[in-house]
């Protein structure tokens, strides 16, 4: 089960799992652009909203009557904005909390069940949580963004000392400067062409080369984590 896999790393994600012979569920708002990426291998296309609980639930209900119990689970939403502290939009820092924040803690409560489950009868059992490198850098404009993407990186460190000794396999993943359209919404324009400005520095790899990186790191042998992985362009340091 994938969140935010309308495109970018959550699409990419949801393909590459799919080609190593998983039955992947798509999770997002968008289910026109949740279709176009579960046409390429027949998956389960759930629309749903990480930011309503009861959307969330409602979701995996879905999902476990499809396919059953569910043993690997990928928490990619996310939403982000830019701009200076002083001409911040509330809006948009309450929406990066929702949905970066809010929504993987939800995930992640609704479907441990299921992995836990999963564990305990001996499978490969992963939670990837999809943070972003930024969650250990400093940067004008990103405070709000970063600060939500450093709480699920130590979420998931937590997680894993909580899980880890019950069979469950907690990954976070970091990534650099990925080709997506997150922030492209992005209320504050300025800050948005300064972003692209410091992209162009270190130009970003294609969202399918962090899908790949997070299928392989799932085929691991059971009992076998990487618990954490940092997926960047070479040229970015």
């Amino acid at each position: 089960m994938v969140t935010g896999a309308g495109t970018g790393i959550g699409a990419a994600t949801a393909t590459a799992l799919a080609e190593r012979g998983a039955h992947a569920a798509v999770l997002g708002r968008r289910p026109e652009r949740l279709a176009a990426t579960a046409q390429s291998f027949d998956g389960l296309v759930v629309p749903a909203d990480v930011t309503d609980p009861d959307s969330i639930v409602e979701a995996a209900g879905r999902v476990r009557t499809a396919w059953g119990r569910v043993d690997l689970v990928v928490v990619n939403a996310g939403f982000m904005a830019a701009a200076p502290v002083t001409e911040a939009d509330p809006r948009e820092w309450r929406q990066m909390l929702d949905v970066n924040v809010a929504g993987a803690l939800e995930t992640t409560r609704v479907f441990v069940p299921d992995l836990l489950a999963a564990a305990a009868d001996g499978h490969a059992t992963d939670l990837v949580l999809v943070s972003s490198i930024g969650a250990h850098l400093a940067m004008p404009d990103l405070s709000a963004y970063f600060a939500s993407k450093a709480a699920v990186t130590q979420f998931g460190r937590c997680l894993r000392a909580e899980l880890g000794p019950q069979g469950v396999r907690v990954r976070v993943v970091e990534p650099g400067n990925t080709a997506s359209d997150l922030g492209q919404d992005m209320g504050n324009g300025a800050a948005r062409g300064r972003l692209v400005s410091y992209v162009e520095q270190a130009p970003p790899i294609p969202a399918a080369s962090v899908g790949e990186a997070i299928a392989w790191s799932c085929a691991l042998p059971a009992g076998v984590n990487l618990a954490a992985l940092e997926v960047l362009p070479t040229v970015q340091g």
